[in-house]
């Protein structure tokens, strides 16, 4: 009984090792495996079901085709001496017809490609200004993907594309650029909002000018008619009326619209009080002194014209 499980257990063992060590193995998809025979390279296991020779042959390593991602952040920096954090994501993959180059040429991928990175951007980037600099990514990614794409191929890896994901100056500068930016636009805010008021009173001046052209044509015209309508008054008044002169007429208007006057200002209910002497002389008064007034103003008119017309040296007669 003792010797049968004995028996038992070193099947089992043997069973442990057949399946640790045993010829058949699996290889996933986008994978290669690295096989070794006494510790050199015998071939590259393809996906799949495959085959090795016990205790000959071991996996050494495995290797993932797929596509990934490094995400390198760079110190450097700008033509204008700021600092900026410059973030490059590199994709990368292993070539699956240079897998051994990939795998026994190359201790350490990312470590080789981040060391690019930092190469190109620290030689690109000090000769660019910061304003510049966010325009200018592509050509640092290029760049980039340029030389690790020349490099790199000989390693046995392939580089898809290089990305300039992000800058990132110091937090001060930051500062500064967005108080720039602020101070630029309120400058462009404050241009706008005076020419905006400029034009608001050139049109208020240009309506206000209009209003007072149409406003002296109306008092002109009202000038106009009055006056056509004393000079009819008059005519009529002389026709209907005989005996009776232009200033019996105009005395009569003027009294007309003294009284018209004295109407107007006790019908309104807004006005102040004002205080004028009235009797029956006092019409008499402002008719005389209207009239010296008119007279005045005629022989003033005529002064210059009768002077215009007497001889040069000539003295007026007595």
């Amino acid at each position: 009984m003792e010797g049968l499980v004995g028996m038992l257990v070193v099947m089992v063992v043997l069973g442990v090792i057949f399946l640790m060590f045993g010829p058949l193995f699996t290889v996933n998809q986008q994978t290669a495996v690295i096989v070794q025979r006494f510790g050199k390279f015998a071939r590259v296991a393809q996906p799949g079901l495959n085959f090795r020779i016990p205790l000959i042959e071991t996996i050494a390593g495995k290797l993932n085709l797929r596509v990934q991602q490094l995400d390198v952040k760079v110190e450097t920096k700008t033509e204008d001496n700021v600092f900026v954090h410059v973030i490059v994501a590199v994709q990368y993959h292993v070539l699956p017809e240079k897998v051994y180059d990939a795998y026994y040429r190359l201790a350490n991928a990312n470590q080789q490609i981040t060391a690019f990175v930092f190469d190109v951007t620290r030689a690109r980037v000090p000769r660019i200004k910061l304003d510049d600099l966010f325009e200018k990514k592509d050509e640092i990614a290029d760049a980039v993907k340029n030389e690790l794409s020349h490099v790199m191929y000989d390693f046995g890896y392939g580089i898809v594309k290089a990305l300039v994901t992000d800058i990132e100056p110091d937090h001060t500068v930051k500062e500064a650029m967005n108080a720039i930016n602020a101070a630029q636009r309120m400058r462009i805010a404050a241009t706008e909002k005076g020419e905006a008021d400029r034009i608001l009173k050139v049109k208020a001046a240009e309506a206000e000018a209009q209003s007072k052209a149409l406003q002296g044509k109306g008092i002109a015209d009202q000038r106009r008619a009055i006056v056509d309508g004393l000079r009819e008054s008059v005519d009529e008044f002389q026709k209907s009326v005989t005996g009776t002169t232009a200033q019996d007429v105009m005395n009569l208007v003027l009294m007309t619209q003294y009284f018209d006057t004295l109407k107007e200002i006790g019908a309104s209910s807004v006005s102040n009080t004002i205080l004028i002497p009235h009797s029956p002389g006092t019409l008499t008064d402002l008719t005389s002194q209207m009239r010296t007034a008119m007279i005045t103003a005629d022989v003033v008119g005529r002064e210059p014209q009768s002077h215009g017309d007497r001889p040069h040296g000539a003295k007026p007669a007595h």
